[in-house]
C-alpha cells in the first residue's frame, strides 16, 4: 500500500476487530521503543466537552446522550447507533474527518524509526490511505466475543452487533500486508511482535522498499 500522507517516515497500521488485541500489540511494539496513536483514543479526544464534534452530535441526538457532567454517554450512543445504522453512517461522517486530521497531527509529532496507527476502522473509515503497510491481529470471533463480554460490560448482541458493522474477518485478512495471530499465548504474541519491529525497522532505513513479509 502506498501512502498518501505527507508524514515523514513509514507509517503501519494495525487493525483487527474487537477484543482481537490491537492495544496488547500496540504496548509490545511500544516497549520496543515504538510510538503509536490509537484511533479509538483519538475518537473520545474529539468528543470532550468544549469540541465542536461534541456539540454537532448532541444537538442531532439529543441531550440523553450526555451525562451529568456534561460528557459524552458512550453506551447510551452506542446504544442508539447500532440499533439504527442511519444513525452510525451520521455519527461516522460527524467526526472521522475530524479523527483523521487529529490522528495526523498526532503521528506527525512522533520521532520512532515507524510509527502505528491503531484503527478497529482503519479499512472501513479510510485510514489505510495514511499508511505505508497494514498489520491485522487476527483472533477467532469465539475469542472476540469472550474477551469483550468480559471486557467492556456490554451485551453479547451489542458485542454481535459491533461484529456484524466491521469488516467480515476473511475480508479483513485479504486486505492485510501483514498478519499477527493473536489466538495463542503471551510469549507467541511477544515473539511475533519482536519479528515484524525487526522486519519494519529493516525497511525503514533509506532506500528500502516495503515489500516481503517475513514469516512469523
Amino acid at each position: 500500500m502506498t501512502t498518501s500522507s505527507p508524514i515523514q517516515g513509514p507509517i503501519i497500521g494495525v487493525t483487527g476487530g474487537i477484543g482481537s488485541g490491537k492495544s496488547s500489540v500496540a504496548r509490545l511494539f511500544g516497549e520496543l521503543g515504538i510510538q503509536w496513536v490509537d484511533a479509538d483514543d483519538v475518537s473520545r479526544e474529539i468528543v470532550r466537552p468544549g469540541e465542536t464534534a461534541l456539540a454537532e452530535i448532541i444537538a442531532h441526538f439529543g441531550e440523553s446522550i450526555v451525562t451529568a457532567q456534561g460528557e459524552l454517554d458512550r453506551a447510551a450512543l452506542r446504544e442508539r447507533i447500532f440499533a439504527a445504522p442511519e444513525e452510525r453512517q451520521w455519527l461516522e461522517r460527524c467526526t472521522h474527518p475530524r479523527i483523521r486530521e487529529r490522528i495526523v497531527q498526532h503521528l506527525a509529532a512522533m520521532t520512532s524509526p515507524y510509527r502505528l496507527l491503531v484503527s478497529p476502522l482503519l479499512f472501513e473509515s479510510g485510514q489505510d490511505s495514511l499508511v505505508s503497510r497494514t498489520l491485522v491481529v487476527d483472533v477467532s470471533q469465539d475469542i472476540q466475543l469472550a474477551r469483550t463480554l468480559s471486557r467492556d460490560g456490554v451485551s453479547e448482541a451489542q458485542v454481535r452487533a459491533i461484529l456484524a458493522a466491521q469488516l467480515p474477518r476473511e475480508t479483513r485478512l485479504a486486505k492485510a500486508d501483514d498478519v499477527i495471530d493473536n489466538d495463542g499465548s503471551q510469549a507467541h504474541l511477544r515473539e511475533q511482535v519482536a519479528a515484524m519491529d525487526a522486519y519494519y525497522r529493516s525497511l525503514s532505513a533509506p532506500h528500502t522498499p516495503f515489500q516481503d513479509t517475513p514469516h512469523v
